[in-house]
């Protein structure tokens, strides 16, 4: 019997009953409701992916956690930008590679002996390649050294950063100003970015270029400002020798503000930083000079990072740039890997990856996911999020997001984020408790790479675009939690 015909048998029976008639006290039988009226209630995800109107192309694959069991798939193998959601996998490459206990060390060594607290010799501060050292671990480091008896150095001063190659950038196609795409190196500090400060003063400006944390903002000579007569182009950038030479555009100052820039000299910037640090400590020496290689002494003095599970954390949860490229340069570094590029560290870890988890065709060209020429799959991101071991590892250095729908969904995820690009990858429990992996990649190509230098920072209909994939990827996971019970 038809559904219809039912319904209209049964109105007509209802209307038959005498009008005294009561209402039986129990049911004869129970009301169907069909097993799948959860899911059923769930809008598809092709019209889902419809409505958002993002252009481009959208993939995404959900799958059971526990198991790797793929439970529902939208252009699965089609290899798209991750952005930032990469840093998820270079979590796990440092992680297994180097371990969660793993800590990055800088240190103070002497090349000659330590008598009556002058060394004779030089000091040199020697970098472990710690992406998180700021202005506070110099502060300690210059107070250790003072407790070790240290007053004064017969020699010069050095910085050595010979523990990781150095690159200027990580990703040339991004604007020179923008202060996620610093150097990298063996000697990093705030994430080598300066903080460019200026007040409006009559018909001047004040200006200042310092190393800042909220102890402390000690003045730089390594990068410097002008104020140039013009409007546009915002900020030029130019090498003086060892300095980071800028020039910023008068029309666009109004009365004051402030920006961190990216350090394209890390190695010199933290040896002018902790010239500052060892003088305020009572250790007066010269002007800091750059080694390769570390010379031998004896050490002094150590200041060590966190442990590289708290770094990996903060890393997921700010999504530093920098931190990524650290981690794979040193997981890659670690497996005995060339390291000459990024682009042949990030080679190490999509083979890593293959071998690893089974993925097809990873094809990583950073660890960070700013160049927007990296690729992976859907599947192939969900297949590494289920890969025996790698859960217990990533969800709890992932960033915990709340869904408030009709019911509240944490999600522990990373997101990604470039022009015209967004990703959401990660792990969540849908109705029941069944533990779900997924990974949604929306990205228009094309509309990105027709973006010129100048509108990569701001692009027309960027934000809007954004919003309605963000927005996409919560309706999706909204949807799973109630299909895939």
């Amino acid at each position: 019997m038809q559904r219809r015909t039912f319904l209209t048998a049964s109105l007509a029976a209802a209307t038959a009953l005498p009008a005294c008639a009561n209402a039986p006290a129990n049911s004869s039988r129970p009301a169907y409701k069909p097993a799948d009226a959860l899911a059923r209630s769930a809008p598809a995800a092709n019209r889902l992916v419809e409505e958002a109107g993002l252009g481009g192309r959208v993939g995404f694959v959900v799958a059971d956690a526990r198991t790797g069991e793929v439970l529902e798939t939208y252009n699965p193998i089609r290899p798209l930008p991750p952005a930032s959601s990469a840093k998820a996998l270079t979590a796990l490459y440092a992680l297994e590679t180097l371990g969660a206990d793993h800590r990055f060390v800088t240190r103070l060594i002497a090349t000659g002996p330590v008598s009556g607290g002058r060394v004779n010799g030089d000091l040199v501060l020697v970098g472990g390649g710690d992406p998180a050292l700021d202005t506070d671990g110099l502060h300690d480091l210059a107070v250790a050294a003072r407790a070790a008896g240290i007053t004064s150095v017969s020699g010069r001063f050095l910085v050595a950063d010979g523990a990781l190659p150095v690159f200027e950038r990580i990703d040339r196609s991004q604007p020179e100003y923008v202060g996620y795409n610093p150097a990298v190196g063996g000697l990093n500090l705030n994430f080598n970015r300066v903080h460019f400060q200026w007040q409006r003063a009559g018909s001047s400006y004040g200006i200042d270029m310092d190393a800042r944390t909220d102890r402390f903002r000690p003045a730089v000579t390594s990068s410097r400002m002008q104020i140039a007569d013009r409007s546009l182009p915002v900020y030029t950038y130019a090498r003086d020798g060892d300095v980071d030479a800028w020039t910023v555009a008068r029309g666009q100052l109004g009365g004051s503000g402030s920006r961190w820039l990216p350090v394209r000299n890390p190695a010199l910037y933290a040896g002018d930083v902790m010239r500052t640090m060892l003088r305020s400590n009572g250790i007066v020496v010269d002007a800091a000079r750059h080694v390769g290689s570390v010379p031998s002494g004896t050490e002094v003095a150590r200041v060590q990072s966190a442990p590289l599970d708290r770094i990996a954390r903060n890393m997921l949860r700010f999504s530093t740039n920098l931190t990524a490229e650290v981690l794979g340069l040193s997981a890659s570094q670690a497996r005995g890997q060339s390291v000459r590029t990024l682009n042949a560290s990030a080679d190490a870890m999509s083979a890593w990856l293959q071998e690893r988890t089974g993925a097809r065709k990873p094809d990583f060209d950073d660890h960070s996911g700013l160049n927007g020429t990296t690729r992976i799959t859907a599947a192939d991101m969900v297949t590494a999020l289920t890969a025996r071991g790698a859960a217990p590892r990533l969800r709890p250095v992932m960033r915990e997001l709340t869904i408030e729908g009709d019911v509240r969904i944490p999600v522990q995820a990373k997101t990604g984020t470039l022009n015209f690009v967004s990703a959401l990858v990660g792990y969540f429990q849908a109705r029941g408790g069944r533990e779900l992996a997924f990974a949604t990649f929306c990205a228009d190509v094309d509309r990105r790479n027709r973006l010129t230098l100048a509108q990569r920072e701001r692009p027309e209909g960027g934000i809007a675009w954004g919003r309605r994939a963000r927005s996409l990827q919560f309706d999706l996971i909204e949807r799973w939690e109630r299909v895939h019970t």
